[in-house]
């Protein structure tokens, strides 16, 4: 690999805490308007065997310079090639929200490539199958923000900072808007076992749409329930980490 090609890897993927023995990665994708660092407490409590690789999207934090990306089509290509390095290796694939759709198209591109996941994690996203319509563009600032915050997953300190929402709301939008604009029929399915993640009281995801990833799941389904909305994963941190290092057993 050249230095070319590392620094290209090491813009999209983050490892918090590199394990060079390892073979076994856990690649994250973060929610509309997330980033790399949300995953820092899984990579540090992650078992010693499993690695996360976080994805850092364009827009925010280091890449702030950047444009966000407007698709989730947008993503694939970039993100398929700074995992070239690791495709010798075990990977599971564990999106949550905007990253469970990105996820699940890069999923798609590596098999069209010959490497299968060990497995498939959508948390807190419905099935790319079904469909509400939801339309961020048509709403005001205002609105946008107040439907952001019924999710819980953002500081309101962060929107009482004039100068912080100029700076992130650009991107939020992007990120919804390519959310929101994504389609897929039920035939497109993994190869890999898929499970589904889900709060009991996500407003984002109702029980019913989580288990229609089911339509996309190749030779195993499942689907885990915890308490909580949206956000559920941030109470029960260490009950995910445990679900997602079983992935390689």
């Amino acid at each position: 690999m050249t230095s070319d090609d590392s620094a290209f890897t090491a813009l999209w993927l983050r490892r918090f805490h590199a394990r060079e023995e390892t073979t076994r990665f856990v690649v994250c994708f973060s929610h509309a308007g997330g980033s790399a660092s949300y995953f820092f407490p899984f990579s540090a409590q992650m078992p010693g065997d499993v690695e996360v690789l976080a994805v850092q999207y364009p827009g925010r934090h280091d890449r702030y310079r950047e444009e966000p990306f407007e698709t989730i089509e947008d993503f694939v290509e970039p993100i398929t090639a700074a995992l070239r390095p690791y495709r010798e290796h075990e990977l599971a694939f564990f999106g949550h929200s905007l990253g469970a759709l990105v996820g699940f198209e890069v999923a798609r591109r590596l098999e069209e490539q010959g490497h299968t996941l060990t497995t498939f994690f959508a948390s807190g996203r419905r099935a790319p199958s079904t469909w509400r319509d939801e339309r961020p563009e048509t709403l005001t600032d205002e609105e946008f923000i107040a439907e952001i915050g019924k999710l819980n997953g953002t500081s309101s300190q962060v929107f009482a900072d004039q100068d912080l929402v100029r700076m992130v709301l650009p991107t939020l939008r992007s990120d919804y808007t390519a959310a929101a604009n994504y389609r897929v029929s039920p035939e497109k399915a993994l190869n890999s076992p898929v499970v589904a993640v889900v709060g009991d009281d996500d407003p984002k995801c109702s029980l019913t749409e989580a288990e229609a990833w089911s339509r996309h799941a190749g030779n195993h389904f499942d689907l885990r329930i915890f308490s909580g909305g949206h956000f559920y994963l941030d109470d029960h941190r260490e009950d995910l980490i445990k679900l997602l290092a079983g992935a390689f057993s």
